[in-house]
C-alpha cells in the first residue's frame, strides 16, 4: 500500500485528475442499450473492463466513439440478443448485459461469463 508522509511548515498545492469509476461505469454502459439511442459517457476510465464492454456492444451491432474525456454511444441499431462467448468469457461483469437486452428483447443468449472459477 501507498503512502504518503507529509511534513508540516509548507503550503500543499496541486491538481489531481481522478479516474471514473469503474463498478458505475459498467452498468451505465450496458443500460445504454436501452436507450436506443446516444448516451454521452464522460470520465469512463480506461480499463480492460469497459474495453471489453465497448467491444460486446460492437458486436451487438452499436457504436462506441471516444473523444478526449467523452464516449459517445449509439445504440439505436442494436438488433442482436446474443453475447459472443469468446467476449462472454473475458470478464465476469459482462453478465451485467442480460438485463438490458432481455429488457429490451425479452430473451438473451450467453455462456458463463469468465474470469471466475466458480463456473
Amino acid at each position: 500500500m501507498s503512502e504518503y508522509i507529509i511534513e508540516g511548515g509548507k503550503k500543499l498545492e496541486g491538481e489531481v485528475v481522478i479516474s471514473g469509476s469503474k463498478n458505475a461505469s459498467l452498468p451505465i454502459i450496458a443500460a445504454s442499450i436501452l436507450n436506443k439511442g446516444i448516451t454521452t459517457l464522460y470520465n469512463v476510465p480506461n480499463i480492460h473492463d469497459t474495453q471489453m464492454m465497448f467491444e460486446i456492444l460492437r458486436k451487438l451491432g452499436g457504436t462506441v466513439t471516444k473523444k478526449k474525456n467523452k464516449v459517445i454511444i449509439d445504440t439505436s441499431k442494436i438488433c442482436k440478443y446474443e453475447i459472443p462467448e469468446e467476449l462472454m468469457r473475458q470478464m465476469r461483469s459482462s453478465v451485467i448485459f442480460v438485463g438490458a437486452l432481455v429488457g429490451t428483447y425479452g430473451k438473451v443468449t450467453f455462456s458463463y461469463p469468465g474470469d471466475c472459477d466458480i463456473w
